[in-house]
């Protein structure tokens, strides 16, 4: 047993008193788990979803939250294949208890840390992003929406995390990329080559329309922003790819039943002979494209063709994690948040 510190979630609510920082105890790695000891943990929309328990299928509190971390090789299970030893950097989809300094997991969930980007906190730094923010967008775009070069794509939360790594990765493709954003953020969004609108105004749908409607869509929103994403697709064959369904957690409101909005948004698919397509993307570890896209986003960055833009690294005390929780979706700047968790000396 060796005693740690962790974030917990005590109790389901807006309130962030519920969310603390506390020592804890946690066990030796048994069978084929692999204990890593935590350098950074992701901190995403997931994590506000859980703390309003709005999850899909959550634990019931109280719970550690940390959909995914960077980190190395403490200990390893009697019952591990031996791919990995101690001081190993590795990385992985944890879903829950990344925001602690030691976690156990399972050993073929683990991704192996290419050292040029293991020797350095920036490295580490951009492995933490790609496992859950980036991984999503990369699926998004290779394997849902398959895009290709000349396409015009149209991506909802250009600034966010998975966002701005949609942008990037169509960019990268060829692909000419619309979306909504920030105002403030709209200059150097044009600067990187995206045409950025404010969503509020909703003069978005026209000019897309205007311009022929989107070849694909990339909605983390969901409820009635699907309509709306719906209704600037080409009509020469665009898909709507949703995700996420962030809007009530990003606004602050209330979420409306998910069940009458996804049969709604999935009757879409019966319309064959409209040219319009519409999909469900959600990210799992278990999936046979996981590993390789993440190992694929790793070798890109090393090839210097993406970089993930760092918005906020916050520390793993009672303090920052809650103001991490209460400032989601509000303060300047882009790209993905990360918990600075166990120090950073590679």
């Amino acid at each position: 047993m060796s005693t740690i510190r962790k974030a917990l979630i005590s109790a389901i609510g807006s309130d962030v008193s519920n969310v603390s920082v506390v020592e804890a105890t946690i066990s030796l790695p048994l069978g084929d788990e692999v204990q890593v000891r935590v350098i950074y943990a992701g901190f995403s929309g997931a994590d506000v979803e859980m703390r309003l328990g709005r999850y899909p299928m959550q634990r019931k509190p109280p719970f550690t939250p940390g959909y995914c971390m960077v980190g190395r090789v403490e200990k390893l299970g009697p019952a591990c294949a031996k791919q990995f030893k101690a001081g190993d950097a590795v990385a992985a989809l944890t879903v829950y208890d990344a925001q602690a300094e030691l976690i156990n997991v399972p050993e073929k969930y683990l991704v192996s840390v290419p050292p040029e980007l293991s020797a350095t906190n920036d490295g580490l730094q951009q492995v933490a992003a790609f496992g859950l923010d980036w991984n999503t967008a990369y699926g998004i775009v290779e394997h849902a929406a398959k895009v290709q070069a000349s396409q015009r794509v149209f991506v909802h939360g250009l600034s966010g995390a998975c966002g701005y790594a949609l942008m990037a990765l169509c960019l990268l493709k060829g692909a000419k990329v619309y979306g909504t954003a920030s105002e403030r953020n709209h200059a150097q969004l044009g600067e990187l080559g995206a045409t950025p609108f404010v969503y509020t105004d909703k003069n978005w749908v026209k000019e897309m329309q205007k311009l022929g409607g989107a070849h694909a869509v990339f909605d983390p929103l969901g409820f009635e922003s699907y309509d709306e994403s719906y209704s600037i697709l080409s009509k020469e064959g665009g898909i709507l790819v949703a995700y996420a369904l962030n809007k009530a957690a990003l606004e602050g409101g209330k979420q409306p039943s998910v069940l009458p909005v996804l049969a709604k948004f999935l009757a879409r698919k019966m319309k064959v002979w409209s040219g319009k397509r519409v999909s469900f993307f959600s990210i799992s570890r278990d999936a046979k494209t996981f590993k390789p896209d993440f190992e694929a986003l790793m070798r890109m960055a090393i090839e210097g063709k993406i970089r993930a833009p760092i918005k906020k690294v916050y520390e793993l005390t009672e303090e920052s994690i809650r103001e991490a929780h209460g400032s989601w979706g509000k303060s300047p700047g882009m790209g993905s948040v990360l918990v600075r968790v166990s120090g950073t000396t590679p």
